[in-house]
């Protein structure tokens, strides 16, 4: 940039002849006082963040070639136009006219803060403030206070810590993406806060694995965010549960049980047992991690079997109750379907044998009876029969049956077999006139009453 030189002097002649010379300058400041009225530097705040770069601005609408110069809030200057008057390598020159002087302050700190003055020298001189604001940027946060592991119930602190922000920085929890409430505390040092925020838990299994996540927002951080990351380890006694493979387990199948325990650390290999002892038949059950499988199933397997997982903190168990079914008897198809017997149907069945010998009787009632599956109180499955069951039930039905119907036959026979008659009781009534004379002829033959009496055996 080019300054105005000075005019050359011009020589003027006084009273007395002598000439003296007159610099043309002092006009020039003349004209410039008057034009200068409606000449004002404009400059504007700035705010950055700490360690970043601030440019400095100061402009002028209307000037006459009048100088521009930037001062700190030492008011040392720093640019006079386009010379660079402060010895500070991170203060560099931009932009320098008649019109705007613009300079750059890198890597600055929190002591660069304050009120910059840019001045147009007119007459008078005119001059513009501009605030300089630097944000203290908040160092990393650290959570502190959790040892690794905690027990399921303990009750642990986790505290989150950041220095070094201007204004004091805000700090958020959560729990994986939720976020939860903690408590916070500000302190102040020197120009600068640290914030304190701290979250108090009572942990259980549930927290095993759950990331707690601390973020610090503040203005000066623009485009994330700083944030750290605990992530708790829960140790806890097992938990035990028995999945089982089949549903209605028969005779001849194979039946797997798996034992799923859950315990942190890891619950050592499981023990099984039946009806509180070791396993009867180590042929056919076979233990394998924490599987247990029974090949070839039959009624000696039927009981209960238990599994335990334990760890440094406790011991669980489950158990389940084995009822081995018997293989169904398949039946043959019709060719229309048949509706399910009552036992109205199954007297009506048994009614037609009453007439038939004992013997045939029974075997073709025993027959019938396999049609009826009784009930079971089996603890596996409701409503399914075992044909040993039918042919029970059928049995007792028969033998109630025929012990009915000779009770029936044999009553009949005494009824029809037993009485007494007595003969000429009357004899001498039939030709009285009236009932009176019939009374006394018939007292008169009373005395023979035990003759005439007959039996029959």
């Amino acid at each position: 940039m080019t300054l105005a030189q000075p005019a050359p002097p011009t020589p003027r002649r006084l009273r007395h002849g002598r000439v003296i010379n007159v610099p043309r300058a002092l006009t020039a400041v003349k004209n410039k006082v008057r034009g200068s009225q409606g000449q004002f530097p404009i400059a504007q705040n700035v705010t950055v963040a700490e360690g970043t770069t601030a440019n400095m601005t100061c402009r002028v609408d209307h000037n006459d070639n009048t100088s521009l110069q930037w001062s700190n809030p030492a008011q040392q200057t720093l640019f006079f136009g386009d010379k660079k008057a402060l010895r500070d390598n991170r203060i560099e020159l931009v932009h320098a006219s008649w019109q705007e002087l613009t300079i750059s302050i890198s890597e600055v700190t929190l002591s660069d803060e304050g009120q910059y003055t840019c001045s147009l020298f007119t007459m008078p001189v005119k001059t513009a403030k501009a605030f300089l604001t630097v944000l203290g940027v908040p160092e990393k946060p650290e959570i502190a206070g959790f040892t690794k592991p905690a027990a399921e119930g303990d009750e642990i602190t986790l505290t989150c810590v950041t220095s070094g922000s201007k204004p004091a920085a805000d700090i958020r929890w959560f729990r994986n993406e939720k976020e939860v409430q903690g408590a916070k505390e500000v302190n102040a040092s020197g120009k600068t806060f640290t914030v304190r925020s701290t979250l108090q838990l009572q942990v259980d299994r549930n927290d095993d694995g759950v990331a707690y996540t601390c973020r610090v927002d503040h203005v000066s951080l623009t485009s994330s965010s700083h944030q750290a990351t605990e992530v708790l380890e829960v140790h806890y006694a097992p938990r035990v549960e028995i999945i089982h493979s089949l549903t209605f387990p028969q005779e001849g199948q194979y039946l797997k049980l798996e034992c799923v325990s859950k315990g942190n650390p890891l619950p050592d290999p499981v023990l099984w047992t039946k009806d509180g002892g070791e396993l009867p038949d180590i042929d056919r059950m076979i233990v394998e991690g924490q599987e247990l499988t029974i090949t070839s199933l039959n009624k000696t397997d039927n009981g209960t079997y238990r599994c335990e997982a334990s760890n440094h903190l406790g011991t669980s168990g489950a158990e389940y109750v084995l009822f081995v079914y018997d293989v169904p008897i398949p039946v043959l198809p019709s060719s229309a379907p048949t509706a399910p017997r009552t036992p109205a149907d199954m007297t009506a069945l048994l009614a037609p044998h009453a007439t038939e010998p004992a013997s045939r009787g029974l075997l073709k009632a025993m027959a019938t009876a396999k049609d009826f599956p009784g009930p079971t109180t089996d603890p596996n499955a409701l409503g399914q029969a075992g044909p040993d069951h039918a042919v029970i039930g059928g049995v007792v039905a028969v033998v109630v049956f025929i012990t009915l119907c000779l009770i029936i036959v044999l009553g009949r026979y005494l009824a029809r077999h037993k009485g007494t008659y007595l003969t000429h009781e009357a004899k001498g009534a039939e030709d009285a006139p009236d009932a009176d004379t019939a009374i006394i002829n018939a007292e008169g033959n009373q005395a023979h009453a035990e003759e005439k009496k007959e039996y029959f055996i």
